[in-house]
């Protein structure tokens, strides 16, 4: 019989035994919030306390929390066959109609999925894949990865290394080799960072369409255009790493859509299945699938042991569907609009809020204040109206961030608003009763 732990106990139990990621290691007072349920936008802790989930918990839960669909499809799909290995050309039906899904909504000529777990995964498996393509090509000597400034790409030891936020390489004393970075806006700082190494000895472009965890920010208009065809003249790939933009966050299925750019490659992860399962994948143009077909005589001696799990391809595929038959991808276009209008109007109320940017549901609030950190004051004080968000206080940063459910409605956009507009006002009390 399970037993009935008390909220002191699970605390107690949680400081002794759960190492959390990306989280002090040091705590008091134990876990913030035990959450025992969601709904919708909603998410309630163990002490009944409900908040609304502004963060999409990890920028994933785009269709919403407790969506009954998949865990019923998850359950049928396990019943029949919960798992089976797609090592040496075996392969199963979901992962199949998800691969052949993925082709019709990505992007150009994408057409080639290798699946992973999660977003770190793909991202090393686009550094890897990209440089065993050009081995086959017979340029091995391109290895290079060039990412950019406040770029973030996933924990794992190569995603790490492609991070271009230094704090998280400094996490470690031993990152990997052959790792670049270039301006986060500066197409010339590219050109210039390729002439410097060698052409030669790059392999790939990597690059967010929007910079997520570095602090939303959103490229000039047409940047992207200008990457691509940089990469193009230099013979390099490029890849797309849409582990949070993709699946609708944008207010287009995939972001890259906004800028007419096809790269050679995309990452994905997060909103494929909202989060009630475990997937990602890598996705390849038909042109370098080809290649890979014609040149490569051996295996790809690269696999993880649920690539193209059946449970999980399952549920990608009904969380597809929601997204689509529910216009969630039009919600995000018509909400993040909103949504930047509501943080604009706060800018013009508080003198400290220096910026507003965003694109869809993706959204970041930038403050200017002298000697102080304001953005995680604002999340703390946020948290304790009912409101869950995110600082990034990063390589010089002081932003608060925003990436609520697709299926935010206008009401409940108009709620998470005035908890924000509370909590900063909350900050501006006592930034007004601090002694000079």
């Amino acid at each position: 019989m399970k037993k009935n732990y008390s909220i002191e106990e699970l605390r107690a139990l949680d400081q002794k035994h759960f190492l959390h990621p990306t989280s002090p290691v040091k705590t008091e007072n134990g876990p913030a919030f035990i959450f025992t349920e969601g709904k919708g936008i909603y998410l309630y802790d163990i002490t009944g306390k409900k908040v609304i989930d502004g963060m999409s918990s990890l920028w994933n839960v785009n269709i919403g929390h407790g969506r009954k669909e998949l865990g019923e499809v998850a359950k049928e799909q396990m019943d029949k066959l919960a798992y089976s290995s797609c090592f040496a050309t075996f392969s199963n039906e979901p992962a199949i109609l998800l691969a052949e899904k993925l082709a019709e909504l990505a992007p150009g000529d994408l057409s080639t999925t290798f699946f992973t777990s999660g977003g770190s995964e793909s991202n090393d498996s686009a550094y890897k894949l990209a440089r065993h393509y050009w081995i086959l090509k017979g340029e091995a000597s391109r290895k290079k990865i060039i990412s950019r400034s406040r770029s973030y790409h996933g924990v794992a030891m190569g995603a790490t290394s492609a991070t271009g936020l230094k704090a998280f390489r400094d996490f470690t004393n031993s990152n990997a080799p052959d790792f670049l970075y270039a301006d986060n806006f500066s197409t010339q700082a590219l050109r210039n960072l390729i002439e410097a190494e060698g052409p030669e000895t790059i392999a790939a472009f990597i690059t967010e369409p929007v910079q997520g965890a570095g602090g939303v920010h959103v490229a000039p208009e047409n940047y992207f255009k200008e990457i691509r065809e940089i990469c193009d003249e230099y013979g390099i790939l490029m890849i797309t790493d849409e582990v949070i933009t993709g699946f609708g966050r944008t207010g287009k299925f995939f972001a890259m859509e906004h800028y007419n750019v096809v790269p050679d490659m995309m990452c994905f992860a997060k909103g494929v299945t909202s989060g009630y399962a475990q997937l990602g994948g890598v996705m390849i143009t038909e042109r370098m699938h080809k290649d890979f077909s014609e040149l490569s005589e051996g295996i790809i001696l690269h696999g993880y042991t649920y690539s193209g799990h059946p449970m999980a391809c399952a549920v990608g595929l009904k969380n597809i569907e929601i997204i689509e038959k529910e216009n969630l991808v039009a919600n995000s276009a018509a909400r993040g609009k909103e949504l930047l209008e509501g943080l604009e109007a706060l800018q013009s109320k508080y003198p400290f809020i220096t910026n507003t940017r965003g694109l869809g549901l993706m959204a970041g609030l930038e403050i200017t204040s002298e000697g102080t950190l304001l953005a995680p004051q604002i999340v703390l004080e946020a948290a304790k109206v009912g409101l869950i968000c995110r600082a990034v206080v990063l390589d010089g940063q002081d932003v608060v961030v925003f990436s609520p459910p697709l299926s935010i409605s206008q009401a409940e956009l108009r709620d998470l608003l005035n908890l924000l507009d509370q909590a900063i006002q909350q900050v501006e009390n006592k930034l007004s009763a601090t002694p000079l």
